[in-house]
This record gives structure tokens, sequence and C-alpha cells, in this order.
């Protein structure tokens, strides 16, 4: 199975796409761990994205697409995947359906200023990319990573006025995917307001109406 995470930076895709990952034993694409995996492989698309990643720019789609393509070739791909993060444009979302095209798109809903609040309390693993909540969801050990022992750290981008920032760049770019989705009928939203095990009882049985 293909299936798609949606929401705003910091709505929690993270945490419930592990939920998801164990019950259907498929990865987690994260476009994010893949560039920061193909940049410190040395790969050529590694190599062309750092280039853009050094000089400020954003990585242009056919990179980010072609990173894509290249994961779901692996053995680990062959039962599906979970893109966590991606589409993030409606060209991406095209180009994904072209190759690859998901059975489902979950949206996790969460209001901006619960948002801005949250990510104050995110911390992140600078070596795998895991994301804890001090509060929602904390490591095991307070400040350590629970998958690989790093320190967590507080990302730059999670500063109020950035996250505001992102938001915006969200809703400009990111919600159209919304709408392409909803017009294929693959498109169940589900409210990131709770527990986290709230929320991951509501995605799954967004799951199982959506299949």
């Amino acid at each position: 199975m293909k299936l798609v995470l949606l929401g705003a930076p910091g709505a929690g895709k993270g945490t419930q796409a592990d939920f998801i990952k164990a019950a259907l034993k498929v990865p987690v694409i994260s476009t994010g761990n893949l560039l920061r995996e193909a940049i410190a492989r040395e790969t050529e698309l590694g190599q062309k994205a750092k280039q853009y990643m050094d000089g400020g720019n954003l990585v242009p789609d056919e990179l980010i697409i072609g990173l894509v393509k290249e994961k779901l070739q692996s053995p680990d791909c062959a039962s599906g995947a979970i893109f966590d993060g991606f589409p993030r444009t409606v060209a991406q979302a095209e180009a994904l359906d072209a190759f690859a095209a998901p059975e489902l798109a979950l949206s996790i809903e969460v209001p901006d200023e619960a948002i801005v609040h949250r990510m104050a309390g995110r911390r992140t693993c600078p070596r795998c990319g895991s994301t804890y909540h001090v509060v929602g969801n904390p490591p095991r050990v307070e400040g350590i990573c629970d998958k690989c022992g790093e320190t967590l750290g507080i990302r730059k981008d999670d500063a109020p006025a950035v996250v505001l920032q992102r938001l915006e760049v969200y809703h400009a770019q990111t919600e159209p995917v919304k709408e392409h989705y909803a017009r294929q009928n693959k498109l169940r939203e589900v409210s990131g307001i709770g527990s986290v095990e709230e929320i991951r009882e509501r995605i799954f049985q967004a799951m199982e109406e959506g299949l």
C-alpha cells in the first residue's frame, strides 16, 4: 500500500507515520531523510542536492522526485510506502501519480495557533531525524533519542516567527495537494488535536474507511 501523509509542520506526521509503519509493515519515505542519506552517501543525486542546499536554495522538484523514485526501487518498498512530507506541491503529486500513485492521502488537521505552541516544545534528533515533544511525546530518557541515542536539539525553524512563515508557505503550496487528492476521492482528514493515542485511533479508523 502507498499512503500519503499530509499536514502542516508540527502536525504530528512523523509520530503518526511510525504507528502506520508498524501496522502496514512498509517503510516511511521522508524527503528530509532521503536528502540527508543521499548527501551522506555522496550519491550523484545527493551531491547535486547539496549544492542547492549549501547555496541556501530549495532543492528542485526533479531532484526530490528522483530521490523518491530511487528509494521506491529498494526491496523494502516492495509492499508499498508511507510518504511523509511528500508531495509538497501539486506538481510533485502529479509526478508521483505517474510512477507510484497512492491509494490514500491522510491529512492531519491542526489550527495554526496550536502548531506554533506545539513547535515550541518540539525536539529533534540531528542524526536520524526522529521528532519528540517535551509534553505530548517525550523520549524515554530526557534529551536523548529513543532510536539512536543521540542528544536531541531544537531546530532553528521551530522558532515562532519561522513557524508562522513556514505555515504561510504550507497554506500556499501544500494545501492545494489536498484538493488534488480530494478530486480523486482519496483524501481523508483527521483532527490532530488530542493525545498521540487518540490521533492514532482516528487515523486507523480513517484508513479502514478509506480503503
